[in-house]
């Protein structure tokens, strides 16, 4: 990608400069009432270009700098959250922890301990 880069730059400077060498006449530009500015074809065609080039520049580094801030913010969310799911333990693991030894093993709960409506606790 980068010889492709490398061998634009160098066609569209070789193409300024064969165009600087064919018009290298002075012109005039009337800046205001009685201001004129002197200079050549290929200067005011250069200033022209960064005058477009410029503002347009400036907007994509600023896109693509929020874009690249936004893009580290939403990693860093999702490595924290893939983090902390590690470290939970599995659900089934939470749930029979959380229950007495009994309904663990696999045996019966006494009925004050399952809340049954009909016989009143302890």
């Amino acid at each position: 990608m980068q010889i492709v880069r490398t061998v634009v730059w160098v066609l569209l400077l070789a193409a300024l400069l064969v165009f600087s060498a064919f018009n290298w006449t002075p012109v005039e530009v009337k800046i205001w009432q009685g201001m004129v500015l002197e200079t050549k074809i290929p200067a005011l065609v250069i200033v022209s270009f960064l005058l477009g080039l410029l503002p347009m520049w400036l907007l994509h580094q600023g896109s693509k700098w929020r874009l690249n801030r936004r893009i580290s913010s939403l990693e860093t969310a999702h490595r924290t959250a893939v983090a902390n799911a590690a470290a939970a333990p599995p659900p089934a693991a939470r749930e029979s922890r959380d229950m007495p030894a009994a309904t663990a093993a696999g045996g019966d709960v006494p009925a004050a301990d399952r809340g049954d409506p009909g016989k009143p606790p302890l």
